[in-house]
């Protein structure tokens, strides 16, 4: 039996808070990458310290914490929440900010700029917070997606070229790009999902699959399922079931600026 230990601790940093106006003494480096993963909230602890290292009293402050990408926009903004009991307790000078899922939800895995500042309780003034005693202001966060992938990305089925003896005629259809079933990772009741973004759009839309490893102008495709639209206003879903090459799309009428766009999850 293989035996792994894992760690349940506090995601604590130090910071330090130029409450005197001045710093001479004593620079110890605190200033360490953190790290934050998408799909769960991420609690980080700090310890707010002065330029003796003594802790400083939280209670009279607001805590801000900020967070910028790249192109230094702000896509991260939170108060934060004091644990400090009283001024004798071990908990001073301490205070959390939560990163919640939804926070990173449309941040891709990257390195993010922090700061932390304080504002005063009664007046407003604002201190600025210091990663370590060399007055370096901003830290890094990096974000990872690592821990929780999340789902995989759609593919999405934008272009129609119209199939037909004679261009134009009544008895034209429109057929899609191919889309690769990945029939490597599905079992035998593998589960499609499509979404039919449209505009307008009055016909059937049938989804037709292969068993053929290579598309060519020879390839037979076998019709899986037909959904009839009456210019709906909303994504219409469709899921159907099975291991194919390739699915495809074809419609009963023009989608041109009418079906925008068709959302293909294996």
């Amino acid at each position: 039996m293989q035996f792994t230990p894992r760690y349940l601790v506090n995601n604590l940093t130090t910071i330090v808070a130029n409450d005197a106006g001045f710093i001479t003494e004593y620079r110890p480096v605190y200033q360490r990458q953190l790290k934050v993963y998408k799909g769960i909230d991420n609690v980080l602890q700090f310890r707010l310290l002065n330029a003796d290292q003594k802790p400083v009293t939280t209670s009279v402050y607001t805590p801000k914490f900020v967070a910028y990408d790249e192109t230094n926009t702000l896509v991260i903004e939170h108060d934060g929440s004091i644990q400090q009991l009283d001024d004798s307790s071990a908990t001073r000078g301490m205070f959390t900010v939560t990163i919640t899922e939804n926070d990173l939800l449309n941040i891709p895995s990257q390195f993010l700029k922090f700061n932390i500042y304080l504002v005063h309780n009664t007046d407003n003034s604002k201190t600025l917070t210091y990663t370590d005693s060399h007055f370096d202001n901003d830290a890094t966060i990096y974000v990872d997606s690592g821990a929780f992938p999340g789902a995989k990305a759609s593919y999405s089925v934008t272009t129609f070229t119209e199939d037909s003896g004679v261009v134009g005629e009544d008895d034209s259809t429109w057929l899609s790009e191919s889309v690769t079933a990945e029939p490597a990772i599905n079992g035998n009741e593998a589960l499609h999902t499509a979404a039919i973004y449209s505009d307008s759009y009055t016909g059937d839309v049938v989804v037709q699959a292969t068993l053929a490893n290579q598309i060519t102008s020879d390839t037979k495709w076998a019709d899986i399922t037909t959904i009839s639209l009456a210019s709906p206003t909303e994504p219409t879903p469709v899921n159907f079931n099975g291991v194919f090459s390739y699915v495809r799309f074809k419609t009963t009428a023009n989608p041109a600026d009418k079906i925008t766009k068709i959302l293909v999850r294996n």
